[in-house]
């Protein structure tokens, strides 16, 4: 038995993945792929980390104006973000104007400035599980993982904020340290 649903174009993909346009396009062609690039994994981080207590097509609606809004998303520009940049995110409508989690965003580029390049690329996948078996249905899909929980402790302890388990966990299968596209999804990598 799979959960597994037929798209618009008749290939069975995740069935989260079809309620809108912007979905698909993000299921098939970004989530769960490999991502690398310590920029590429911050911005991931990031939006995993607003995602917290919202739906996901919140933040893929919003994507771009998060680019904007936090330049790129490049590490060593978010890092020199002054309280007038604070302030200015507090009153940007193209974003997600949580207090919390864009005093976390910045604090968090402030420690990323000071690892050496490459570093964040090479921690998290350090944390990258040994593959599993493919999932068959979406109650095979944890949300929460002995490694996402190693991956959430060793960020907060080198510094990081809003990374708990259950978002490290969404990193994860967002950039391809695991692969929980269900067995049956056209998405799926072998």
């Amino acid at each position: 038995m799979s959960d597994a649903v037929a798209g618009p174009d008749g290939a069975l993909r995740c069935p989260w993945a079809l309620s809108t346009e912007d979905y698909v396009t993000y299921h098939d062609e970004e989530w769960g792929r490999p991502v690398h690039g310590d920029d590429a994994l911050y911005e991931r981080l990031s939006l995993e980390a607003f995602q917290s207590g919202l739906s996901w097509i919140t933040i893929l609606r919003r994507r771009e104006g998060f680019r904007a809004a936090f330049d790129g998303f490049r590490i060593a520009k978010v890092a020199a973000f002054t309280d007038a940049d604070r302030e200015r995110l507090l009153l940007d409508a193209g974003i997600i104007r949580n207090r919390l989690k864009i005093d976390a965003t910045i604090a968090n580029a402030r420690v990323l400035a000071d690892w050496a390049p490459g570093e964040l690329d090479e921690f998290i996948w350090s944390h990258a599980p040994e593959p599993g078996p493919a999932p068959k249905t979406l109650g095979d899909v944890p949300a929460v993982t002995e490694a996402s929980t190693a991956l959430s402790k060793a960020l907060k302890k080198r510094g990081l904020k809003f990374v708990g388990p259950t978002t490290a966990y969404a990193l994860m299968q967002a950039c391809g340290l695991v692969n929980d596209h269900l067995a049956d999804c056209v998405a799926r990598l072998p």
